[in-house]
């Protein structure tokens, strides 16, 4: 069943260049570059110190204190082999220093979808040019989403979400569970036959105490019946729907 949208879930689109977006927690600038040619954005959160993070990117993978989140788009048919590298390069043009999260998509970024709930917020771009279900044929294992055989169009969903909240170790990773939960639940309601993509990327960021003597138990539970976890996913699933989604029309 579809949640109703109001507007406690805002859309953010079409920023212009260096002005913060998002809401209070999660505010990302739009950064613009020069690439071969082309011109390409990226959606860059200079987070600063006080977070700690659960990210599946390229870049600042894994758990771990990380200072910024970085969302750059890319070239149809990027040809690279060091994104990590590559993403350090746009981060460091856009600002950012010491660790940080890195994703990449082919989509255009500026189209993304922001939302928030009981003060978790998330933005989210939705490229979604080769839909995929995570459970298929054998005979797609590590397919090359470049390769002639494969095809290729604008893919990749990356999602960003802010908490006002320590999170234990556990409960960061069962938010990050349920975050994928409320992914596949928009994008199933919006039309697509598939889970997502083959490249989603995903980063949850977890408030640290803002006094180094306060001393805060961590939340332990992230599922979507917990506190926590029951605004990511209804923030997240917003974010999703208020995005434009890019490449690939839903299935009739």
């Amino acid at each position: 069943m579809r949640i109703s949208q109001s507007d406690e879930y805002p859309t953010r689109c079409g920023a212009l260049p260096d002005t913060p977006v998002g809401g209070s927690l999660l505010t990302p600038v739009v950064h613009h570059r020069m690439e071969g040619g082309a011109s390409l954005t990226s959606l860059f959160w200079e987070a600063g110190p006080g977070w700690r993070m659960a990210a599946s990117s390229v870049l600042g993978g894994g758990i771990g204190p990380r200072s910024f989140v970085l969302n750059a788009q890319v070239a149809d048919g990027y040809q690279r082999m060091d994104p990590h590298n590559h993403l350090n390069e746009i981060a460091t043009d856009a600002g950012g220093t010491g660790d940080g999260v890195g994703m990449m998509t082919a989509a255009d970024v500026t189209a993304f979808g922001f939302a928030s709930d009981g003060g978790v917020e998330a933005i989210a771009t939705v490229g979604i040019g080769r839909p995929i279900w995570a459970a298929d044929r054998t005979e797609l294992d590590e397919a090359r989403l470049g390769s002639p055989s494969y095809g290729y169009r604008p893919g990749t969903i990356n999602i960003v979400v802010a908490l006002p909240a320590l999170l234990s170790d556990s409960a960061l990773v069962n938010t990050v569970a349920t975050a994928t939960e409320a992914k596949v639940q928009a994008v199933l309601e919006a039309g697509y036959p598939g889970t997502g993509t083959a490249s989603d990327a995903l980063c949850v960021a977890s408030a640290l105490p803002r006094s180094t003597t306060a001393r805060q138990s961590p939340e332990p539970f992230g599922g979507p019946r917990s506190r926590w976890g029951a605004r990511t996913a209804r923030a997240v699933y917003t974010a999703i729907l208020n995005s434009t989604f890019q490449g690939h029309p839903p299935a009739p």
